[in-house]
């Protein structure tokens, strides 16, 4: 019987690119940990949550998330995930992202991954196992960006309220109320969240709820509960905001992930 690959030899490949297939249930958490390739993480089916230091990615299906080597994270799961990973070692190719960035996926690129999940990792450095490696990165360096990130700021006091909305979205949220908890009026908490993460606090929040909604709707809860669950007074409300920034309805938005499998 063939040995079941791993994490472990995936990082110690000796080619600079190789591929893992993974399985994993709803519920399932992957505790903080790092490695030292880059990895590209892609889900062909349900919703992960990869969370590091500096931000929160959502990983849709048919997206994959780019996380850089060294850095750690932990990934939790929603809905059962056929997780597909690409490990890159960092001399692999030039001008591969050096940060975090979730993207989109093509048909294209996906069954390039599935099929490098099944190439060996000692693969002949000039054959056509090469060459489909070699285009995993040029697809990886043109795939669309998506703007699937919660940023989480440095300065401590904004990092302890903004723990504590992410903790309970559908709590009200009111500039005032909550610079109070920060001893700061609301104006000042306004200032402090353009200046450490670039966007004003609405934008957040939004950002915040539309990005934990992504895991309940792929484990089945309906656009009613996920609504109340994130603050909305009804339905229409959450799927007009999940339409502006998504450009679908969350029932499309899923339709479409599903008919990629």
């Amino acid at each position: 019987m063939d040995k079941v690959r791993t994490y472990e030899d995936c990082e110690r490949a000796p080619r600079p690119v190789a591929a893992l297939a993974s399985d994993h249930p709803d519920g399932d958490y992957i505790a903080p940990h790092r490695h030292p390739r880059a990895q590209l993480i892609h889900t062909v089916s349900g919703v992960m949550t990869v969370s590091s230091g500096v931000g929160s990615w959502v990983v849709p299906t048919g997206r994959a998330v780019w996380m850089p080597p060294d850095e750690e994270h932990a990934i939790r799961i929603a809905g059962h995930v056929s997780m597909r990973t690409v490990f890159v070692r960092d001399d692999a190719r030039a001008g591969l992202p050096r940060g975090c960035e979730v993207m989109e996926v093509s048909p294209f690129l996906r069954e390039a991954i599935v099929a490098a999940t099944s190439i060996p990792l000692d693969y002949a450095p000039d054959g056509r196992d090469a060459r489909v490696m070699a285009l995993i990165l040029d697809e990886i360096a043109a795939a669309p960006r998506l703007h699937l990130h919660v940023p989480m700021p440095r300065d401590p006091r904004l990092a302890r309220l903004c723990a504590r909305l992410i903790a309970d979205p559908g709590a009200p949220a009111m500039l005032e109320q909550l610079g109070a908890e920060c001893h700061v009026s609301g104006r000042t908490l306004a200032r402090m969240f353009h200046r450490e993460l670039g966007m004003s606090f609405g934008e957040w929040l939004r950002r915040m709820r539309l990005l934990l909604s992504l895991p309940r709707l792929a484990a089945g809860a309906s656009v009613l509960e996920v609504a109340i669950e994130h603050g909305y007074d009804s339905p229409s409300a959450f799927a007009a905001m999940f339409r502006r920034a998504l450009g679908v309805s969350p029932t499309a938005y899923f339709d479409r992930g599903r008919r990629a499998n």
